[in-house]
């Protein structure tokens, strides 16, 4: 990115206008989805269920953190960040990147991996990213996040369709 040009996260929470803003572009996050043919989102209308609904139970969930990413102040994308949970055979995480999206314009200028960094440095503990093996893009995207971001210390497990990246940020890693 360029001179001048900040990277921050915020509580969306806070400004309805963070809210609306993610209203206005979820459509967008779905049609990224979409191709994927995970069998979720597509859906949604099937089952009963609209877009405000499911913006509706994130914004309710008082356990995830909905983060608004901005460019020098300005929303151009968000996250949700989820409380980890308990896997089988695994160590349980303390946190779990359940939704990122970047608005297609400012996509591929350092600004999802500075906010990322700013998410990882904000919730300490051991984390939790995955993504669908179906979508090469989001898989390089978050390897090669990660890998910056922890110096290549992270585990990486692929199954069920799911490339799954665990490690640890905050206090107990080396500094960066």
């Amino acid at each position: 990115m360029g001179p001048g040009v900040s990277v921050t996260v915020r509580d969306a929470r806070v400004l309805a206008s963070d809210r609306r803003w993610i209203e206005g572009v979820y459509r967008d996050y779905l049609d990224d989805l979409a191709p994927l043919n995970t069998g979720i989102f597509p859906i949604l209308g099937e089952i009963g269920h609209r877009e405000p609904d499911q913006l509706t139970r994130w914004f309710a969930d008082s356990s995830a953190k909905i983060l608004t990413v901005c460019k020098s102040a300005a929303p151009v994308g968000f996250a949700m960040v989820a409380p980890g949970r308990a896997l089988p055979g695994r160590a349980p995480v303390d946190f779990h990147m359940a939704e990122f999206f970047i608005a297609r314009g400012h996509r591929r200028l350092g600004i999802g991996q500075s906010a990322i960094a700013l998410i990882f440095d904000r919730f300490a503990g051991r984390w939790e990213v995955q993504e669908y093996l179906r979508n090469p893009g989001a898989v390089k995207f978050w390897r090669r996040v990660v890998s910056d971001y922890t110096r290549g210390d992270y585990e990486e497990r692929v199954e069920s369709g799911e490339v799954r990246q665990t490690f640890r940020t905050g206090p107990a890693r080396a500094p960066r």
